[in-house]
């Protein structure tokens, strides 16, 4: 009996000290990460507090590895090709620049992306359902959300006739925003006035632009060109007490007058399921592409009150958020 509980002993020992030796050993998932630009940043903590939810604690069950590109696209490319040398396991970002040029310097690491206004018309996946490659995420994608901006716009200054838009011709898929938004112009009789902003530079001649063929209001695109330039974008136009409607949230919690957008906090949340599954075995190309089922509609009286604005009760009513 003393022989077998030696016996028993030592392999219970080599046993925990196996067990510990591979928990030493086991692999710690990392989380490549490519930030776009200071929005970015903002709606990154609701993708993490969606990991926290599903149980994930940095550096006790995976890392990130970060990169950034500060606003700069020119720089996605390299950044990109930093991540995949890195050997991360997973890489999220947002924007279709940034997937594009992921996808470039990787076709076998999957990529995560928070929000892509059009994955689709960007060549980013194959179809909704099923996106094939190695990227999936959630995109900012619904039926007339331009059309909308620019109704609410309308109603919350019903003299308007001459509107401004901002938009960036290199962002994949903008040319489908154009559209959209040319068409609901003609549909509510307004004339639109395109402004193009390739780089943050070109902001200047579009902003004499707006004013020299008198622009009596402005609407951006959901574009990170015009997303990082907002402090400026938005004190343009209450400078020269132009009503705003943006494509962004963070522009009226930022002293911009009204926006209309999805609820990026949702969608952000939602894509760190898909970092979970991944992780735990599941192919990008398997998982369908989601859309947003929440939008935010937000109205800042205080940048009303600056342009000397008075918002329509009507127009007050249909707010999800006022800001005071």
């Amino acid at each position: 009996m003393k022989n077998i509980f030696c016996l028993f002993l030592t392999i219970a020992t080599l046993g925990v000290g196996a067990s510990a030796q591979a928990q030493q050993t086991r692999k710690v998932p990392r989380i490549g990460v490519l930030v776009t630009g200071p929005i970015f940043i903002t709606r990154f903590k609701s993708f993490q507090e969606g990991l926290r939810d599903l149980g994930y604690v940095e550096g006790k069950n995976f890392v990130y590895e970060y990169r950034n590109a500060e606003g700069k696209v020119d720089r996605l490319p390299h950044l990109a090709a930093e991540l995949v040398r890195a050997k991360v396991d997973v890489i999220y970002t947002a924007s279709g620049e940034s997937v594009l040029a992921i996808k470039k310097a990787t076709k076998t690491i999957p990529i995560v992306f928070g929000t892509v206004q059009d994955p689709l018309a960007n060549g980013l996946v194959d179809s909704l359902a099923k996106p094939g490659g190695n990227a999936t995420g959630m995109s900012a994608l619904a039926p007339d959300l331009g059309g909308k901006r620019l109704e609410l716009l309308k109603e919350a200054v019903p003299r308007v006739s001459r509107v401004a838009f901002l938009w960036s011709p290199p962002n994949p898929g903008a040319n489908v925003t154009l559209k959209e938004t040319q068409a609901a112009a003609q549909a509510l009789g307004l004339q639109l006035q395109s402004l193009e902003v390739r780089e943050v530079k070109d902001l200047e001649r579009a902003f004499e632009a707006a004013m020299r063929d008198h622009a009596q209001a402005l609407t951006t695109a959901p574009d990170p060109v015009v997303n990082n330039a907002r402090v400026r974008i938005v004190g343009f136009a209450t400078k020269n007490r132009l009503p705003a409607m943006y494509a962004a949230p963070e522009f009226a919690e930022g002293d911009g007058l009204m926006s209309y957008a999805p609820s990026y906090s949702d969608l952000w949340r939602r894509s760190a399921t898909y970092v979970d599954k991944i992780l735990k075995g599941a192919k990008p190309a398997d998982l369908p592409v989601e859309q947003p089922t929440k939008f935010e509609f937000i109205i800042n009286l205080k940048a009303a009150k600056q342009i000397g604005l008075t918002v329509p009760p009507n127009v007050l009513v249909r707010a999800d958020r006022v800001i005071r």
